[in-house]
């Protein structure tokens, strides 16, 4: 910290009329103080007033526009030039016309940023997905509010929301608008403050009010089920993984990969990307390609051109002869941003405090917020009501007696006293008085205050049900329930966004030739690998293991298959034997928990070799049921080396066999009980992670632990071990059965 003793250094400054007095004075102080005074204040009013949105959906400029175009009558009239906006909106926000200009852009629907815009546009405003297509200036274009702000500016006359005084207290605006449906979650919101930054990305409105309306009835409501991944508005195709999800949907914050959508025309050997992530622009995709193709890394490309025009997006890729187009996209999602990641950060102001939440969280928070404004907007309706029903009151009062009415009007002598006179002669109270006073002469007749008097009653039970409303939050809740409905129905689109899963969403990148030749694949207990040749196998003594180590499998297999290693964290670790190097009995082998990058204290509980992916695996669980699931599930088009949800976490793995044909397989149970099952009684599931069927039943307290492929003559009698109807307890062995195979169990 710089010291608080104050020096100066006097520096002459001379101008036409004389010194300045204190000119190049320099003067220290403590940077906290600094800080405190000078750059506090303006972090809050960035974080409060600009850049972070509220629960309403918007941030202040997006309001004061949205309102002062809602003001000029642009809800339902004609549009107006953008610059006939921009002034007006001046009056709210003190600010250049250029920064008004570029949010209503934003807003607009000719942008195509949002999915659904608030702006309806006319004349030239660019496009999101475009660094270099300029919008036309203010005062060509033309604009009013879309359909869709009839939801947002819903009864905001009835009190919904709070307002306070511009800048220069010269009119009002709202602190919020009482939108009809989450706005926060439908349109995209990016915003930086200082030290903080808000990105939130959209979903679909159909989607959100089904989720908001069903979270409403029931607060435990899944909301992945009726909300299953964002939406976007460029129609890109969401890379789906389900632990990202839960993570944006549970914590606000996540990184979502987004890639684009292209068609292949054979007739003119081109690529048509008609789609990008939101997170960039077709000339920085075109810019990546180009530098792609100078230095040498992309070669299967002659030609690419921005063809976007009135049909919307267009990047078209000529490919030279020969080329495998989809090999090409693999290489392009890879080096480009034409696979980019979204990151999430829902940072939302709720109540003036900056907050990062979850989906659900945030639909709470809108729920509440919302509930407020349905409250509000009940009672100033019942007190409106209230107010007519008073003076019909008083105007049922004067049907008694018209005669005395007019005469007591008649008899006053002085203007003023006849308001009393009405009061003191029907026993009424001023405001009665003064709404019978002005009664108009020719409607001092019984037609007309029979008429104005026979809504009495009505209004009554009005009142009386808006009394009940106000007693009830959960009639208030379903009148928000059906208004979201509503507006579902009337303004939902389908999703632009398609889901594809990790699984499908890579394609096969070119594989370098492997030679092949046999081996045999060594893996011990503790979780190590060995790779060792016939003729080195030959030559070699004894396998080195670590202490209390052991083999457990031992497979005859060729250099270029693929090895799965199942972990007791029901994931599954795929490798290339190739991927390993030939090695020695006499060495430990590679350890593959370091190898493939398990987890912390994930350990191997199987290993599988296979090139086609052909045959089934048998999980035994702890809880006696097995899930028999074709080795082809875990096939991928890429070389990815992780595979979670490999099998299902309902109960502990007793132990997995894979099979290439249906056989016998032996399950031994805690309690001594062994079963045998052919594996062609069960069904093949199509699912990584189904539970399977109950297969062995046991005594309380006991569980399976152990499943093998039976070899013949293990048992003296068999038969005994096998049962007609499935799940069975099985049989203890007798002392005719040899039972010393049985406890090398794995």
């Amino acid at each position: 910290m710089a010291s608080k003793k104050k020096s100066t250094k006097k520096i002459s400054s001379l101008k036409t009329h004389g010194v300045i007095n204190g000119a190049g004075e320099v003067v220290e102080q403590p940077i906290v103080s600094t800080i405190r005074e000078n750059f506090m204040p303006y972090a809050m009013s960035v974080i409060m007033s600009r850049a972070i949105p509220e629960i309403d959906g918007f941030k202040p400029s997006h309001r004061k526009l949205l309102y002062m175009m809602y003001k000029m009558g642009l809800l339902n009239g004609g549009r107006t030039k953008s610059a006939n906006i921009v002034g007006a909106t001046m009056k709210l926000n003190p600010h250049g016309d250029s920064a008004i200009y570029d949010t209503m852009v934003r807003l607009s629907r000719g942008y195509e940023a949002l999915l659904h815009p608030y702006v309806d546009s006319k004349g030239n405003f660019g496009k999101f997905y475009s660094r270099d297509m300029a919008w036309a200036a203010s005062r060509y274009t033309e604009a009013k509010l879309d359909a869709i702000c009839n939801e947002l500016f819903r009864d905001i006359d009835k009190d919904t929301v709070d307002f306070a005084d511009n800048y220069d207290n010269t009119m009002k605006e709202p602190t919020l608008l009482p939108a009809a449906f989450p706005t926060v979650l439908v349109n995209a919101n990016t915003g930086i403050a200082v030290g903080m930054a808000s990105n939130i990305c959209s979903f679909n409105l159909k989607e959100i009010c089904e989720t908001t309306a069903a979270l409403i009835r029931d607060p435990d409501h899944d909301i992945k089920s009726t909300l299953p991944a964002p939406d976007f508005i460029g129609g890109c195709q969401i890379i789906y993984n389900e632990n990202v999800i839960n993570q944006v949907y549970e914590t606000g914050r996540g990184s979502i990969k987004l890639r684009a959508k292209y068609i292949y025309d054979k007739s003119a050997n081109c690529i048509d990307v008609l789609s990008i992530p939101s997170t960039t622009t077709c000339e920085v995709i075109i810019e990546k390609i180009i530098d792609l193709v100078k230095q040498g890394k992309i070669k299967e490309i002659s030609d690419i051109r921005d063809e976007t025009g009135i049909d919307g997006l267009k990047i078209t890729i000529d490919l030279k002869r020969g080329i495998d187009p989809e090999k090409l996209m693999a290489k392009l999602y890879r080096f480009t941003t034409l696979e980019d990641s979204y990151a999430c950060n829902f940072n939302v102001l709720i109540g003036g405090v900056p907050m990062v939440l979850g989906v659900k969280s945030l639909l709470e928070e809108w729920i509440a917020f919302r509930i407020e404004c349905v409250r509000r907007r009940t009672y100033y309706d019942r007190n409106k009501k209230a107010d007519k029903l008073h003076l019909l009151k008083g105007l049922e009062k004067i049907l008694l007696d018209i005669d005395k009415a007019i005469k007591i009007v008649r008899e006053t002598d002085e203007e003023s006293e006849v308001v009393p006179n009405l009061m003191i002669g029907f026993g009424i109270d001023k405001i009665q008085a003064e709404y019978v006073a002005e009664i108009k002469l020719r409607h001092l007749n019984k037609e007309y205050i029979l008429k104005r008097t026979k809504d009495i009653e009505d209004l009554e039970k009005e009142i009386s049900e808006l009394d009940d409303i106000l007693k009830s939050k959960t009639r208030i809740k379903t009148i928000i329930v059906r208004e979201l409905k509503e507006i579902a129905q009337k303004y939902g689109q389908p999703r632009r966004s398609i889901i594809i899963y990790e699984d499908t969403a890579k394609y096969e990148e070119e594989i370098e030739e492997i030679p092949d030749y046999p081996v045999t694949l060594f893996f011990t207990r503790e979780g190590y690998f060995k790779k060792i040749t016939p003729q080195s196998l030959r030559m070699s003594g004894a396998h080195k293991l670590k202490d209390g180590d052991e083999i457990i499998q031992e497979i005859e297999f060729s250099n270029n298959c693929d090895l799965l290693f199942f972990t007791d964290k029901c994931q599954v670790y795929k490798s290339k034997a190739s991927d390993f190097a030939d090695t020695k009995t006499s060495v430990l082998g590679d350890y593959v928990a370091a190898k493939l990058g398990m987890d912390e204290g994930e350990n191997t509980v199987r290993m599988i070799a296979t090139k086609d992916y052909k045959g089934v695996i048998l999980f035994a669980f702890e809880n006696g049921k097995i899930a028999k699931v074709p080795l082809e599930s875990y096939a991928t088009k890429t070389n990815r080396k992780k595979l979670t949800g490999a099998y299902s976490d309902k109960s502990p793995l007793a132990g997995l066999v894979f099979i290439r044909e249906d056989c016998e397989v032996l399950l031994n149970s805690s309690s001594g009980r062994m079963l045998l099952v052919h594996s062609g009684a069960l069904s093949i599931k199509s699912t990584r992670s189904t539970q399977g069927v109950a297969v062995m039943k046991f005594k309380k307290g006991h569980r399976l632990f152990g499943i093998e492929v039976y070899k013949e003559g293990t048992f003296a009698k068999p038969q005994r071990f096998r049962t007609r109807s499935l799940p069975a307890l099985g049989a203890l062995p007798s002392n005719e059965d040899n039972t010393d195979e049985q406890l090398s169990l794995i």
